[in-house]
């Protein structure tokens, strides 16, 4: 029984202690649960105040950015109003001002019709006596108006004439004063500066050979190399008694120079033959369009011209075997581009588009196109074609006067021309040519009235005419020496200048015996 009741004891105790442990841990679970209940409704008040202050705030910034958008177009509107109310007062302004101008011009259109009513009577008035005074006049003179008008127009014709070529010839006396100096500084420094040797050349080459063998290893069996030769090349081979040479006659200078090399290659070979002829000129025309293209290439590079079609590059290396009056055609060009270049810089101009208009201004005698047309005219078109600039155009097309100078580089163009073919040793004529305008400068001369004896002297140079001192007057003879210029300078071809003289003097001739 003890044991039992310890049983039951320990058992009671245990379910005691357990309810005890049991109800501890409630209580204790209760106190946990209600404090996190409590410190979540904390929290959940903290970010509802933080979420509630952050609304705050960004609703004051719209409204702040609200109020700035109402600002700002509030502030367009007052302007636009203020403009408006300007332009109205403005347009008022206007209308009222036209209005009094309307006014005025009424005004002032009654006063004119009426002055026009007074002098119309006044007019009339004069008129009548106008009439009445010439009457008079004629009465008194014994003469009619008409006549007395003659009289005093040829007077004042003559007093004017007079007046007029004594200021011709101060207006004259001062350009050259002033200019003179300043033309003949920038004329020589220009010549100094670009002055070179001139190369001569002809129609003929001579072609070297070292024996009469060889000479007829060219002719050929029945003269068949030489045929072949000809008609390859385009030239005519003279063979004739001169020892050790050949001629090579064509008026193409390119030709000429194939037909040389082709020859000189030909003799190194010894292979003298049709087939082979054909072959080795095919050959040499192909060395000789690259020479030419180098040629051009390196004319452009040594005067520092850039930006060149190739074609106008081509053109400028044929002008190596092209001549004008004796004088190679490259080398007139080169001469010129410096001479326009020189000037150019001396005047303030641009000095690059004046070299490249100098060095391009007879690229049309090259040029295989319209053999008829003039060559600066076609100068000008192949330079149009090839997009050269307006005034190099220009400067092309006018440098014979052939159209009208309209760019500032153009004189330029045409005075280095001049310079570079009148130098001492740059040009030579044809005797019968020369002799040819010699004589024409002379009747150009005679056939003004009054003129007795004319001379040309120094090459062309200078023309002296001798007038009859009954005939002409001092002031005739400066008048006629400048038309006999302007004559000369439209109806002929000439280098250079030519100075006009004209001689008027008087001799008394008595014997004392």
């Amino acid at each position: 029984m003890n044991i039992l009741f310890y049983i039951l004891s320990a058992v009671l105790g245990a379910v005691v202690a357990l309810g005890t442990y049991i109800f501890v841990r409630k209580i204790l679970l209760k106190g946990q649960k209600d404090e996190i209940i409590k410190k979540a409704e904390l929290e959940a008040e903290s970010i509802k105040k933080e979420k509630i202050f952050q609304a705050k705030e960004k609703f004051l910034q719209l409204k702040s950015e609200h109020e700035h958008y109402i600002n700002e177009k509030n502030k367009q509107i007052s302007e636009t109003e203020s403009r408006l109310k300007q332009k109205e007062n403005s347009l008022n302004q206007q209308n009222s001002e036209l209005g009094r101008k309307h006014k005025e011009a009424d005004a002032i259109r009654q006063n004119l019709k009426a002055q026009v009513e007074i002098a119309t009577k006044k007019t009339e008035e004069y008129e009548a006596l106008r009439k009445e005074a010439i009457k008079q006049i004629e009465d008194i003179a014994g003469l009619t108006a008409a006549e007395a008008k003659n009289q005093l127009m040829e007077s004042m014709k003559a007093e004017a004439r007079t007046q007029a070529q004594s200021y011709i010839n101060d207006v004259m006396d001062e350009a050259r004063l002033t200019a003179s100096k300043e033309a003949k500084r920038i004329v020589i420094n220009t010549i100094q500066r670009t002055a070179s040797e001139t190369a001569i050349e002809n129609a003929v080459t001579v072609f070297h050979i070292e024996s009469d063998e060889i000479k007829g290893r060219i002719i050929g069996r029945e003269g068949r190399n030489i045929r072949a030769l000809e008609a390859a090349t385009g030239v005519e081979i003279v063979v004739d008694d001169t020892p050790e040479a050949i001629l090579l006659s064509a008026f193409d200078p390119v030709r000429r120079e194939v037909a040389r090399l082709a020859l000189h290659q030909l003799v190194i070979d010894g292979r003298i033959h049709p087939a082979r002829i054909e072959e080795v000129v095919a050959k040499v025309q192909k060395q000789l369009e690259d020479e030419i293209m180098e040629t051009g290439k390196r004319t452009c590079i040594d005067l520092g011209i850039h930006g060149m079609h190739i074609e106008l590059v081509k053109l400028i290396g044929r002008m190596k075997y092209r001549s004008s009056y004796g004088q190679n055609l490259l080398q007139h060009a080169r001469e010129v581009a410096n001479i326009c270049a020189t000037m150019a810089s001396e005047l303030g101009l641009n000095p690059k588009s004046a070299k490249r208009a100098g060095l391009l201004h007879d690229v049309g005698r090259v040029s295989d196109e319209d053999p008829e047309r003039p060559h600066a005219i076609l100068g000008m078109k192949l330079a149009e074609k090839y997009k050269e600039k307006p005034e190099v155009c220009n400067a092309i097309g006018s440098h014979h006067e052939e159209v009208e100078m309209t760019s500032i580089i153009s004189p330029l163009v045409l005075v280095g021309d001049a310079i570079s073919g009148a130098r001492p040793g740059a040009r030579r004529e044809v005797i019968e040519s020369y002799i040819k305008r010699l004589k024409d400068m002379e009747d150009i001369a005679k056939s003004y009235n009054g003129v007795t004896k004319t001379y040309a002297i120094q090459a062309g140079r200078e023309l002296r005419v001798i007038v009859g001192a009954d005939q002409v007057t001092d002031q005739d003879a400066e008048s006629l020496s400048t038309e006999i210029a302007k004559k000369i300078q439209e109806e002929m071809v000439y280098p250079g200048q030519v100075k006009i003289t004209v001689i008027r003097e008087t001799r008394s001739v008595a014997f004392a015996k």
